[in-house]
């Protein structure tokens, strides 16, 4: 992998493959580089594709303290590798950092985002901020399996499959990567949806959900939609949170491509 520095000098892992206009994928929560590649190789034969390690993770640099914004410079950094007029698929919290970084002055086109996990209305609020405040305590005491059995469970993983999970060689991974769980955390804020920050977003817009995924995800990307001035809103039937890269990559080709859109 190649390698750029971030504005505060950290050093961001990226690898660049494909030719045509550039995409960048942004990965959520405990993904690295490595988990977009089959995606990537699909898109390769339209686009020239970047992934990358978000920080933190993989072979990139981790310089603290952390915040929201070190993360939205990462991606500019990578997005100025990528080429001109770049657009932007990011997956789960992926898609909240894309979203959070073209709102804030990164220069993309367009950007489609999969299932941001934002948790709106006062008790989604509640949970998001008790979820917070335990991760926070598991990190805090070392307990990384713990923080990593955590997110998969408010994902709705069930505790059989956490405990199989944890005798499974992926499991080391997840672990090394369980810090940058509170990045993610962070990047969601309070759950809501910041339609104030979002109004500012310029690029043209998709929001995905699966067909099958929950009624709180469609309709939280529902209202996302709504929260992005130039945004549209797609269900891929028979998916779920989990989306299939082959059944993602014909829409991102599809929308990355067109230059207006048929219908809003």
């Amino acid at each position: 992998m190649d390698k750029t520095l971030s504005l505060d000098g950290t050093p961001i892992a990226y690898r660049r493959r494909g030719d045509g206009p550039p995409v960048v994928l942004v990965g959520g929560a405990l993904s690295t580089a490595a988990d977009g590649e089959l995606l990537a190789a699909l898109l390769e034969r339209h686009f020239t594709v970047v992934t990358y390690d978000r920080r933190g993770r993989g072979a990139s640099g981790d310089t603290g303290p952390y915040a929201v914004r070190r993360e939205i410079e990462d991606l500019a950094a990578v997005a100025a590798r990528a080429g001109e007029r770049v657009s932007v698929f990011g997956m789960l919290s992926g898609g909240a950092l894309a979203l959070e970084a073209q709102a804030a002055g990164v220069p993309a086109v367009r950007v489609a985002v999969f299932e941001p996990p934002y948790t709106p209305g006062a008790a989604g609020r509640l949970y998001k901020a008790r979820c917070t405040a335990r991760l926070h305590e598991l990190l805090s005491a070392g307990d990384r399996a713990g923080a990593v059995a955590l997110y998969l469970s408010r994902t709705g993983v069930q505790g059989p499959t956490i405990a199989r999970m944890r005798r499974a060689p992926l499991w080391s991974g997840l672990e090394a990567v369980a810090h940058t769980l509170a990045y993610d955390d962070a990047v969601l804020g309070t759950g809501a949806v910041p339609g104030e920050r979002f109004a500012a977003v310029t690029a043209r817009t998709l929001v995905v959900t699966g067909g099958f995924s929950t009624a709180r995800a469609q309709e939280t990307t529902l209202a996302l939609a709504a929260a992005v001035p130039r945004a549209r809103h797609r269900t891929l039937t028979g998916q779920t949170r989990e989306v299939a890269p082959q059944a993602i990559a014909p829409v991102l080709t599809d929308f990355f491509t067109r230059e207006v859109f048929a219908h809003r």
